[in-house]
């Protein structure tokens, strides 16, 4: 009986000492697998990253191309304005690929002209509010079905960003401080998500004041621009402008929609443009990296980055 009960304990021991070797022997490959796989996923990210840099290094490269090209003017026809579409890199990095693989490496980019848009930054200069600049937001924002009295509510935001910014910005609180994304519109009383996603496409927050391009402005910003300009009339604007750009202002206030109609800009603007985003697509396997850089093409053509978001 002794003997048989010992040999049940041995046969009991054997299992649990098999059991936890297997287990243990099981963690290891498994803490194996989880390693590996932050290791691939790091080497990924830093790839990605450096293949961003590359699109930022070709996007600067094509405006000051095109700044080489036409000093004068900015417009859709420039080389800037071609996006890249899925460009394939399995053939430009290493890295593993097994049979089956469906995550080929692509990039994408594109370079949006930022003064086709209205910049917020133009509601107030020095603290005080631009009461033209206020009309024009209004004029905008009852075309894209938001609530018009919401464009002084900005400005003051602007302005009051303004005096903060003079001030330090010490001490006080977010709400307080200069604008720097569409998304902060949310801070100010009034603004709804559902209105930042109308409006994100037509506003801009920059670093300072400047003029709307007529060259890249789409029908619902020229429409703004001009006084009792109808967005029908706009749009054709813009359709013609598809073969033909304005290379003076002067072109753009003699057109017949314009001049041949009495009507007149409200506020100053331009057919060039200093201020661009860019925007870049990175596919790697299962990494996915975007970003969004706004980008300063000065005088000399030196092409800055102000500011980047990755998301």
């Amino acid at each position: 009986m002794v003997m048989r009960r010992q040999r049940g304990i041995a046969v009991v021991t054997a299992l649990l000492v098999t059991t936890l070797a297997v287990t243990s022997v099981t963690s290891l490959f498994w803490l194996q697998q989880v390693q590996m796989r932050a290791t691939e996923n790091q080497r990924q990210q830093l790839q990605s990253l450096w293949i961003m840099r590359g699109l930022l290094d070709m996007g600067r490269a094509l405006l000051a191309q095109d700044l080489a090209a036409s000093p004068n003017y900015t417009q859709l026809n420039g080389i800037w304005a071609q996006p890249l579409r899925g460009i394939p890199l399995d053939s430009y990095i290493d890295r593993p690929r097994s049979e089956g693989d469906g995550f080929p490496a692509s990039a994408s980019g594109r370079i949006l002209d930022a003064q086709s848009r209205f910049n917020l930054a133009n509601l107030a200069q020095h603290t005080v509010i631009d009461q033209q600049q206020v009309r024009m937001l209004e004029r905008l924002l009852a075309t894209l079905r938001v609530d018009p009295a919401l464009a002084l509510a900005v400005a003051a935001q602007v302005a009051s960003g303004q005096r903060a910014m003079a001030a330090g910005g010490m001490g006080l609180p977010p709400q307080a401080l200069a604008l720097l994304e569409v998304e902060d519109l949310l801070a100010v009383s009034g603004f709804t998500p559902a209105a930042i996603d109308k409006l994100r496409a037509f506003l801009v927050a920059l670093p300072q004041p400047t003029p709307l391009n007529v060259n890249t402005a789409p029908a619902e910003l020229l429409a703004a621009l001009v006084d009792n300009l109808p967005l029908e009339e706009a749009a054709a604007i813009v359709k013609n402008r598809q073969r033909i750009y304005y290379r003076t202002l002067n072109e753009f206030d003699a057109l017949p929609q314009i001049a041949g109609a009495h009507r007149a800009r409200a506020v100053d603007a331009g057919v060039k443009s200093d201020f661009f985003l860019a925007l870049g697509q990175v596919r790697l396997d299962r990494t996915a990296l975007d970003t969004q850089a706004l980008l300063w093409r000065r005088v000399d053509g030196a092409i800055t980055i102000l500011r980047m978001q990755d998301n």
